[in-house]
């Protein structure tokens, strides 16, 4: 055989070598795609997806895309902490990311590292509405069920009489 059918044959054997086994990746990238472990969180935002009865907890959960449990973590404060210590939490945590007031000139014209994150005070912001939501949340249902008692109580006491007799 002459050298230059040879060299041709091996480019054309490499090729399909290279072919088969980029062939083969795509479809295992594919099959990975589609391969959900059973109890992987997708793309839920913190248990939002699993709030769906109707409480009001859930309501909550769905409305502020937070659990109450992730705010207090943010937070770092317990269940039972006054709103006291929820306020004073977010005050410093608000503080410690936000910029600096006036930024200091950078020393030798390198770009200084910036030291507060717009993300996380923003996370900062939804935790304390969260639990701010959650602890108002009972005042505002005994209000709407009082109201509810008084409106059915007024109904239920004019629609008692009997109406007068026809002749």
């Amino acid at each position: 055989m002459s050298s230059p059918k040879v060299i041709v044959q091996i480019a054309i054997a490499g090729a399909r070598i290279f072919g088969k086994a980029f062939l083969a990746a795509g479809r295992q990238a594919i099959q990975n795609a589609k391969y959900r472990p059973p109890g992987a969180g997708g793309t839920d935002v913190a248990g939002v997806g699993n709030a769906t009865s109707g409480s009001l907890t859930d309501r909550l959960t769905r409305e502020h895309r937070m659990t109450a449990d992730e705010a207090r973590l943010i937070l770092n404060v317990k269940k039972d902490d006054p709103i006291e210590r929820i306020v004073q939490n977010y005050e410093h945590l608000f503080k410690a990311n936000s910029p600096p007031e006036k930024p200091p000139k950078p020393a030798s014209g390198k770009t200084p590292i910036p030291t507060h994150s717009h993300y996380l005070q923003s996370k900062v912001v939804r935790a304390k509405e969260r639990l701010e939501a959650e602890l108002q949340a009972p005042a505002a249902e005994e209000n709407a069920a009082s109201a509810s008692a008084t409106e059915s109580s007024a109904a239920s006491s004019s629609s008692t009489t009997p109406p007068p007799p026809s002749s």
